[in-house]
């Protein structure tokens, strides 16, 4: 038994678990009638990913359902966040759903049962499935018709056997960064004419949190990326532009879930998007709320010339990651706090459902991955989380991103998340020095003691 006192230690029953998603992952694009997504399509386009690579083999997760489950049941993890690629489920996205991908999730989920892993299942990745988007795709209102059906066909499967269910992961990331600036699928850069697909993201988990407790599901939540925005000076017009930015980053996603009613600044901006009721739709009850964390953003005016009012800035003064964010485990704890305080009684219990960093170390002459920042990362995120609870915040657990290296969106396989080295050529699996410590973190809680 590893010494209790090198470990955060967290309350009793606090899950500990691990994340990851269908596309980043699994593979086996074409197989078993999975049809194309908005990724394939991306991916194929020249520029668009760094190293011009694709998630059409990824991990070959696959067909390695078996040895990766394992490596969670090595770890010692109770929780095992993952997606549901809705390509496989339905290829066009609509019409009677593909019996072979139901199949695939039906292993997937009994297999983690008897590993003692309890799945946490995300129904919309981004892996939107390109006849989909070729009608419009989340700009289109019938999407969210779509994802409704969707949710059912997929409730009505899984319900039984799912402990939580996030109807639509991190839907700014995907309404930003896939229309308003272009940088992942479906690479639309329409600014702030992107309004309308976020609004429909938001519908869209509405409308599935209620397909998904009609059919029998007991706990649904929502994995929505937070950050904390700084401002770049004391400067009323930093400040200022720091609030809008917040608005639009934060309170655009969270204040519809929790509220039913989207920030006042931004509310003339969907006045022509919004239909009577959308707000009570989206105001679903949430028996947990996902926060994925990974840094602040520190925010300024932007200059007359510039498209849009704002522009980032380097933070300076904090440790970075391979990918140049800052390692701020403070803004996490700071944010937690402050999040109770704003919300308190419309805020349910709290989840991290991801919070990881990438780090390029790769096996040594030995084999072993010597990857000591990660872990430094997770320890010191880990005491966040704690010190946060002790302030009062109710948060039940945290899932590490990633369980294994993968397929990094528009950075291809350039950066790496895992707990696993995962060797893209043989495919081979290495467990990482970080997954030894965590599997001791997990260890040393007070319920294995």
């Amino acid at each position: 038994m590893p010494p209790t006192h090198d470990f955060p230690l967290l309350p009793p029953g606090f899950r500990f678990g691990t994340s990851t998603a269908s596309y980043q992952i699994e593979g086996a694009v074409a197989e078993d009638g999975r049809g194309p997504s908005i990724w394939d399509t991306f991916t194929a386009k020249p520029g668009t990913v760094v190293d011009g690579s694709s998630g059409e083999v990824a991990c070959d997760h696959y067909h390695r359902v078996d040895e990766d489950v394992a490596l969670m049941q090595e770890l010692g993890t109770g929780g095992y966040r993952f997606s549901i690629a809705w390509p496989r489920i339905q290829p066009t996205g609509r019409g009677p759903a593909n019996e072979k991908g139901l199949a695939f999730y039906d292993r997937l989920i009994d297999t983690l049962l008897e590993h003692g892993q309890q799945p946490m299942v995300t129904l919309y990745h981004w892996d939107l499935p390109q006849a989909l988007e070729d009608d419009g795709g989340w700009l289109n209102r019938d999407t969210v018709e779509r994802f409704a059906e969707y949710a059912a066909i997929v409730g009505e499967r899984f319900a039984d056997r799912v402990e939580h269910w996030i109807p639509v992961n991190e839907p700014n990331v995907a309404s930003v960064l896939g229309y308003a600036m272009g940088t992942h699928a479906p690479g639309r850069k329409m600014l702030f004419d992107f309004l309308p697909a976020a609004h429909h993201l938001l519908l869209a988990h509405g409308r599935a949190a209620i397909a998904l407790r009609q059919a029998g599901a007991q706990s649904i939540g929502c994995a929505n990326n937070h950050a904390p925005i700084w401002p770049a000076s004391d400067d009323d017009a930093d400040v200022g532009m720091s609030k809008i930015f917040d608005a639009l980053w934060n309170g655009m996603f969270l204040e519809p879930m929790l509220l039913g009613r989207y920030p006042a600044d931004l509310m003339p901006l969907f006045e022509d998007v919004m239909a009577d009721g959308d707000l009570a739709t989206i105001r679903q009850p949430l028996d947990f709320y996902g926060v994925n964390y990974y840094n602040p953003m520190k925010v300024a005016a932007a200059g007359e010339d510039s498209d849009i009012p704002f522009e980032f800035r380097d933070i300076v003064g904090y440790p970075t990651t391979d990918f140049g964010w800052p390692i701020v485990p403070d803004a996490l704890r700071e944010w937690l706090v402050m999040f109770r305080a704003r919300f308190r009684a419309a805020l349910p219990p709290i989840y991290i459902t991801e919070s990881g960093c990438s780090y390029n170390t790769g096996p040594d002459e030995h084999g072993v991955v010597d990857d000591q920042a990660r872990i430094d990362y997770l320890r010191s995120h880990v005491n966040a989380v704690s010190e946060a609870i002790t302030r009062g915040v109710d948060v039940r657990g945290y899932y590490s991103w990633s369980l294994m290296d993968n397929f990094e969106w528009a950075e291809g396989y350039t950066q790496r998340f895992g707990l696993v080295h995962v060797d893209y050529e043989t495919l081979e699996r290495t467990r990482k020095n970080s997954f030894r410590w965590y599997a001791d973190l997990i260890a040393a809680q007070p319920q294995h003691l």
